[in-house]
């Protein structure tokens, strides 16, 4: 089962990187996408440990960008199982370190929330997502390659009052959890930082 889902979310990775390498664009952006967010005070702090780079949504739109490829990586090298003492059984990825806003650079991490950052595997790196306000949009169910591209369309499109605050754009993070299981019928809760 567990190598089931395994192989079911490298395969969601493979086919989200094809989906980016050939310069996916925002033709998705006129379907419905996620509305609406459940608004969450995350009253602690959780470390992540994972694999770190510095990307762009414009990188990503080139096919030049690292979130496919993370993807690959985590799956093909079992970097989960490297990962000790994770809280959960689930992926999480999250955009910080934001040079601006969601046209600018920042750092894609791609991993697992962890009880303790004691013991960080060698080329994974740990960081703490801080506590906070965040609104919680959760994507449509479907294909993962194109369900989360097209949320974050819609959430980076909204006005700022419609995200239940301004975006903070110190850390933003999707979770993989059960149901993302199947990569052709997933559903992922993202959440956004906000004030």
């Amino acid at each position: 089962m567990v190598q089931r889902l395994r192989l079911a979310r490298f395969s969601v990775c493979l086919m989200f990187f094809f989906a980016l390498s050939r310069g996916w664009s925002g033709s998705l952006a006129t379907q419905e996408g996620p509305v609406n967010p459940k608004i969450v005070q995350q009253k602690e702090a959780f470390m992540v440990v994972s694999i770190s780079g510095r990307t762009s949504n414009a990188k990503e739109m080139t096919g030049e960008g690292i979130i496919g490829m993370f993807w690959a990586r985590l799956f093909q090298e079992k970097m989960l199982s490297q990962i000790r003492e994770k809280a959960d059984g689930n992926v999480v990825a999250v955009y910080t370190d934001y040079a601006s806003d969601h046209n600018g650079e920042y750092t894609y991490i791609l991993g697992a929330r962890v009880k303790s950052a004691d013991n960080v595997p060698p080329g994974m790196v740990a960081k703490t997502i801080p506590a906070g306000k965040y609104a919680v949009f959760t994507t449509e169910q479907g294909p993962a390659y194109q369900v989360v591209p097209r949320a974050w369309q819609k959430i980076n499109s909204l006005p700022k009052a419609a995200t239940g605050g301004n975006r903070l754009y110190q850390a933003d993070y999707e979770i993989y959890d059960e149901r993302a299981r199947d990569p052709q019928n997933s559903v992922v809760d993202v959440y956004v930082g906000i004030r």
